[in-house]
Order: C-alpha cells, then sequence, then structure tokens
C-alpha cells in the first residue's frame, strides 16, 4: 500500500532531485577537504616501480573523464580529440571514475559530487519518447550515442540496452559512494535511484525469457537477444535487481544457455574471444568466490575465469601463430578498439587483412587478430594478472613512447606490423615503428581507471557490495557463497 509516508518519502527525493545545486545547503567547498590524496604504495604482485607508473596511468585515464566531459550536462564523448559524439556508455565510466578521482585526491569529493549530481540530473530531466530526433531516450532506456551540439539522439542509433546499463551500473556506483549527509550527496542517491527504478526492463523482453539487444523508432525491437557470455551480465543483474520493472530469474538460464566451455591456450574457461567481455562486469561487481550454477558445476567463479582469459591471451601472444611483429610479454592484450584500415595489404611479402574498429581477441570460440593491440586489454586486467598486466604496459610505454603513450594515458590501440609506406584511414604509421592511434576512446579509458583501482583498494567492489540491487540481482540469478552470504537481505 502507498502510504502517507511513502509519499512524504517521495515528495521530498523529488524535491532534492530539482532543487538547484545552488539551494542544496552544503556548498561544495565546504567538503572539499574530506579527500586527502593517497600515496602510491606497491600492490599485491607488484614492484614499487610497476605500483608507481600503474598510479601515473590511472591519473592519466581519469583526466580523460574530468576534463572532456561537458560541464554543463555531464556528457563523455566517445573519443578524442577526434570530433564525435557523447556515448552514454562513456557516461557509465565517468560516473564510476569520479569517486575514485575524489578518494585519490584527484579532486575534491566536493567537486566530483557536483560533477555527478549535474550528470545524473541531465538524464533524469532528458526527453523521453518515441520521437526519431530529439530526444534522449525511451521507457528508461537512453541511445547508444547523444549529438554533441544538442545533447539528444545521434542520427539513427538504437536504444541501447548495455550502454543503459553501463549508465545505471556507474550511478548505482555513485549512490553508494555518496553515502554522507550533505545535501548534495542525499540528493545524487535520490537522482540515481529514481533514473534505475524508470527503467522498463521487461519492455525489452519481446522473445521471452531473452532480454533484446535494443529498439529503435524507425525499426522497432532489434531481432537478437542477449545469449551467451559476453559483456552483458551486469545488464542482467541489474534487470532482475530492479525495484520497479524486474524481469524474472529464468532471464539467467537463458542467458547462459549460451556459454561455450572449452580450452585455449591449455587453459580452461568459459570462452568469449575479446577481453572487455571479461572486464566490463567486473568492473562493478565482485565475482571473487561466488557462483552461479554454471560457475558451480565448474568448480570456478568468473573472476578466476578472467584470470584464465587474460593469462591464455597473453600466453597467445608469446606463442604468436599469425607471425605478428612484436607480439609477446611486450605485446599483448586483443580486445575491441580501432585499427589502421579495413582490407587487405601486402606486408613483407605477404598479404595480410586489417580492420578499423572491431571486436578483436582470441579464445577457443573465436580468432579475430590483425596484429593490432589495445592497451586497454591488459590494464583492465590488472586485478586477474597484475604482474603480467603491469609487465606489458611498462614495455608498450618504453618500446614506443610518445607514439603510444600521451595526455591522458594510453592511446586506443597500436600495430607494429603495419611500418612502411602502407595507405591508412585512421591514426598514422611512424616508420619502421609502426602504426598508432591518434585518439583515446572513453568505454576504453573507463576500465583502465576503474580496474587498477580495484586492484589497488576494492573501492568500487566495497561499494557495490553493499547496494541492495545489486545483492537482489546476483541473488536472482542464483549466485551463492563469499561475501553475497554474509551480506544483509
Amino acid at each position: 500500500m502507498f502510504n502517507g509516508w511513502t509519499r512524504m518519502r517521495a515528495a521530498a527525493r523529488t524535491l532534492l532531485v530539482l532543487l538547484p545545486l545552488a539551494s542544496l545547503g552544503q556548498d561544495v567547498s565546504a567538503h572539499a577537504a574530506t579527500s586527502a590524496p593517497r600515496p602510491p604504495a606497491p600492490s599485491a604482485g607488484l614492484t614499487a616501480p610497476q605500483a608507481a607508473f600503474l598510479d601515473s596511468l590511472e591519473e592519466r585515464s581519469f583526466r580523460f573523464f574530468w576534463d572532456l566531459s561537458d560541464s554543463t550536462t555531464g556528457l563523455t564523448p566517445d573519443r578524442w580529440p577526434s570530433e564525435s559524439f557523447y556515448s552514454v556508455g562513456a557516461v557509465g565510466f565517468a560516473l564510476t571514475a569520479y569517486p575514485i578521482g575524489a578518494e585519490r585526491g584527484y579532486v575534491s569529493r566536493g567537486r566530483a559530487a557536483r560533477r555527478t549530481l549535474i550528470t545524473l540530473r541531465y538524464f533524469l530531466a532528458s526527453r523521453q519518447d518515441t520521437a526519431r530526433a530529439g530526444s534522449v531516450g525511451y521507457r528508461g532506456f537512453y541511445y547508444h550515442f547523444l549529438d554533441r551540439k544538442t545533447g539528444t539522439r545521434f542520427k539513427d542509433v538504437e536504444l541501447s540496452s548495455i550502454d543503459t546499463g553501463l549508465l545505471l551500473a556507474g550511478a548505482l556506483f555513485c549512490q553508494s559512494y555518496f553515502d554522507r549527509p550533505y545535501p548534495i550527496e542525499t540528493a545524487i542517491r535520490a537522482c540515481a535511484e529514481s533514473l534505475y527504478a524508470r527503467v522498463d526492463f521487461p519492455w525489452l523482453q519481446v522473445r521471452p525469457p531473452t532480454l533484446c539487444l535494443g529498439w529503435g523508432p524507425e525499426s522497432g525491437f532489434m531481432p537478437y537477444d542477449w545469449r551467451g557470455y559476453n559483456e552483458t551480465m551486469i545488464y542482467h543483474i541489474l534487470a532482475m535487481g530492479s525495484p520497479t520493472h524486474p524481469v524474472g530469474p529464468e532471464v539467467w538460464p537463458a542467458y547462459v544457455q549460451g556459454y561455450k566451455w572449452g580450452s585455449f591456450e591449455g587453459r580452461e574457461q568459459l570462452g568469449f574471444a575479446p577481453l572487455f567481455g571479461h572486464q566490463y562486469s567486473h568492473v562493478w561487481i565482485d565475482f571473487r568466490g561466488i557462483q552461479d550454477d554454471f560457475m558451480r558445476s565448474h568448480h570456478s567463479d568468473y573472476f578466476r575465469n578472467s584470470i584464465q582469459a587474460t593469462l591464455s591471451q597473453c600466453g597467445y601472444a608469446v606463442r604468436n601463430p599469425g607471425g605478428w611483429r612484436g607480439y609477446g610479454k611486450r605485446l599483448w592484450g586483443l580486445t575491441a578498439c580501432d585499427g589502421p584500415v579495413n582490407g587487405k595489404l601486402t606486408v613483407d611479402g605477404r598479404e595480410r587483412e586489417f580492420h578499423t574498429y572491431d571486436a578483436r581477441g582470441a579464445s577457443h570460440p573465436r580468432i579475430s587478430d590483425d596484429g593490432t593491440v589495445a592497451p586497454t586489454a591488459a590494464a583492465g586486467s590488472v586485478p586477474f594478472a597484475p604482474k603480467e598486466a603491469a609487465e606489458v604496459l611498462m614495455a608498450i610505454r618504453q618500446d614506443y613512447g610518445r607514439h603510444a603513450y600521451g595526455k591522458y594515458g594510453f592511446y586506443d590501440a597500436l600495430n607494429p606490423t603495419l611500418r612502411g609506406a602502407e595507405k591508412v584511414e585512421a591514426g598514422h604509421i611512424v616508420p619502421g615503428v609502426g602504426w598508432f592511434d591518434t585518439d583515446y576512446l572513453g568505454i576504453d579509458e573507463g576500465p583502465i581507471v576503474a580496474m587498477i583501482e580495484n586492484h589497488r583498494s576494492g573501492l568500487v567492489w566495497k561499494y557495490m557490495r553493499r547496494n541492495p540491487h545489486i545483492r537482489r540481482g546476483l541473488r536472482a540469478a542464483g549466485f551463492r557463497g563469499g561475501w553475497l552470504d554474509k551480506a544483509a537481505r
């Protein structure tokens, strides 16, 4: 029953969401001093120089979000410095980065809170309808990309379920982290709750029990559903954990039905070729020691599985069956990233096929490799293989210098096989050295910030373990054990 007390609480929450920032009482500067910088410290399995390097990389990658996200809307560009569009998924990573920046002392807690609230309010107040242009989303979901001038749907992109999931994950992390009684932090918690509560998850369950990838006003629901291991574990868990519009627990076995267990580079694992699929959900959920039915049956968990996937990619690069230049312990890591050109080129007397943006990867279900390595593949795997990841990242910086590493950390990708006079569509070739991307990508910078921090302090995991929505979704999927059994219901 929606009683009087519930109405009063809802009205108070709505008021906090809508009040101007200036009227929220506690000024941003009033609690700026509560966040003191943490000195770099060696992390488990790392030498002091490796820990110091990761500290620097984490801060540089954080600055991508802090410097480039719009200060009036909080929207984050898909890439920089190339002109592009805003990315809803990148906003989710930006929201995740702001508390990390506050905790590390890169910015004050107050400034991080202000930027967070600006971002959440933009999405909460944005237009939601079925119009082909001028809206930001519909039924609580958001379009994959937003126009840099209008902040609304970019061209004819789809309403994206997974990008909405990444946005919500970042919002819920902020909800858990900003837990103090200041009015601005109370408003953050209310905004995050409102954004999550209005998402109509069952609406995308058009072919039950699976969940559809997305929708567009021109063509309706996309003809594909999420099925099989990939980056969308976080989205499914959010859909089952919704306090207002949940989907039933039958969604999880339908998703798991497409799993492919096998062996790659001598390591048993649940296969998915690009490493981002083994990283994204782990940004927000601590899978250590908790298991669903599938992982129980294989005497593993998703964290250990990501260890296997990471180390097998390292082993694949050392073996280097494709004969790509530079591969080995000093250069490995395949995931979705930019690339040099779409088409075939003859390199060193051998015809090779290359791609621009592509979901590169290597696992037993599939290998897609054109010699293009993305540093985010290793950086996002720091918690899974800290020594190997730190070694390759430092080697890339040492071997390729400013061509691979700049103001915001690593540029998105590099390919040492292309080092002559080949004509490329993106980035540039340094003769005798290799091809290098000239852009940073938001969805690849995000895992770098979050996963380095998760290895160093477990910050995101710690706060998300407290979030009741995450716990509810995990339990609906049949997860048990470890910290989840000890957590409150």
